[in-house]
């Protein structure tokens, strides 16, 4: 009689892991530190929880950079089609929304989670909260602290989802980090992913337009080039566009001092375009109500203008265009890990298997954002994790033959 299988970690890789399992008839313990599971789960989906994409898989597949190839695979085993009708069978009806995201029809995450414990529950997985994990024991039997009694737990298998370390007070705290490495296994260092930066501004820009909006931009950095909506805030820069860009500014800040970005604020326009409208007369308008006028630009994008320009640049209209179309932003550091949405690095895919077992830890497998991978927000991480949630889960039926 084989063992059940220990899945330590209650977030979304760990709980689809549980499905495969349990669904294929293996009976499966879950364990988690927090009073709960899925709290970062829930996290994501206080904006309206965004499980994947529905743009083509080459396209998909690229917003994994270096794992492309790799997350390629796993998305040809559990992509975005399967988890909306993972979804359907737990009664939560998706949609796709105008920008190609996929959400559940009423936004929220807390439905979805509910219906999918209940379900799980309903295949006998049993659910072991405030469970610390603590190691491994001589024979890589998972080892807890409960309440402050050590334990040992007998299985045939173990996955680990424990997450990066974004978010700590969730649950995911990179506490794992350092008991893997004394076992020999290679882990890149833990770096903030779709986080903020950090940006001088000037002290009138912070006390007018912290928190306010910049909505239809383009922001451009080292060849790409992302639409959407930033926010400013008293330390810098945060939004969709620059979390799609954060790994690029990430590694260009790790070599050098300083990054520059650049925001098209008139995206549906050429410069030449631009010039022509601020080609106008003026009168006696001010600047500010001109470029409102003229461009329709907000107060927060006009001070962004006067941010980046002297008195002398502002009366000068190919100059004036010139910024309007690619506003120049000096950018200084990245936010700590604990506020970044997600973390980069993680367990070295040399370090596994194809079937993501740990080599020096036989019976012992990784899946989720403990890996080394990264990926934008907009569906691309928990389909990530979904997706080596359930390559992991296939890859411990096939160890235990």
């Amino acid at each position: 009689m084989t063992h059940p299988i220990a899945i330590i970690g209650g977030g979304p890789a760990g709980l689809m892991a549980a499905t495969v399992l349990a669904e294929a008839g293996h009976k499966v313990h879950l364990f988690e530190r927090m009073p709960s599971v899925g709290r970062k789960f829930l996290m994501a989906g206080k904006g309206g929880l965004n499980l994947t994409h529905s743009e083509p898989r080459d396209l998909f597949v690229t917003r994994y950079g270096k794992q492309a190839g790799r997350f390629n695979r796993y998305l040809e085993e559990f992509g975005p089609d399967e988890i909306i009708a993972f979804a359907k069978k737990l009664g939560i009806d998706t949609f796709i929304g105008t920008s190609g995201r996929v959400f559940p029809k009423d936004f929220k995450a807390a439905p979805l989670l509910r219906a999918w414990v209940r379900y799980l529950r309903s295949l006998d997985v049993e659910f072991h909260v405030r469970h610390c994990w603590t190691g491994f024991g001589d024979t890589n039997k998972p080892t807890f602290d409960h309440q402050g009694q050590s334990k040992t737990f007998e299985c045939s298998a173990v996955l680990l989802a424990f997450g990066g370390a974004s978010w700590p007070k969730l649950g995911s705290d990179g506490g794992w980090v350092p008991l893997l490495e004394k076992r020999g296994v290679t882990i890149a260092p833990l770096k903030p992913s779709n986080c903020g930066f950090l940006v001088t501004w000037s002290d009138h820009l912070k006390s007018k337009h912290e928190g306010a909006p910049v909505k239809n931009i383009a922001v451009a950095f080292d060849g790409q080039r992302v639409e959407g909506e930033i926010v400013l805030t008293q330390y810098g820069l945060e939004g969709t566009p620059i979390y799609a860009l954060s790994a690029s500014l990430r590694d260009c800040l790790e070599r050098q001092e300083t990054a520059a970005l650049s925001i098209d604020l008139k995206p549906n326009l050429d410069r030449e375009q631009v010039a022509a409208r601020l080609s106008k007369p003026r009168g006696k308008v001010s600047l500010s109500n001109f470029l409102r006028k003229a461009l329709k630009l907000t107060p927060p994008a006009i001070a962004l203008v006067m941010e980046a320009t002297t008195p002398e640049q502002r009366q000068d209209i190919t100059k004036l265009a010139e910024t309007i179309k690619a506003l120049p932003i000096t950018v200084v550091g990245t936010r700590p890990i604990e506020e970044a949405i997600s973390s980069a690095g993680g367990i070295a895919f040399d370090s596994l298997d194809d079937n993501l077992m740990i080599e020096k830890l036989p019976g012992v497998f990784a899946a989720g954002e403990m890996l080394d991978w990264e990926a934008p927000t907009g569906g691309y991480l928990l389909q990530g994790c979904f997706a080596t949630g359930v390559h992991a889960a296939k890859g411990i039926m096939h160890y235990i033959g």
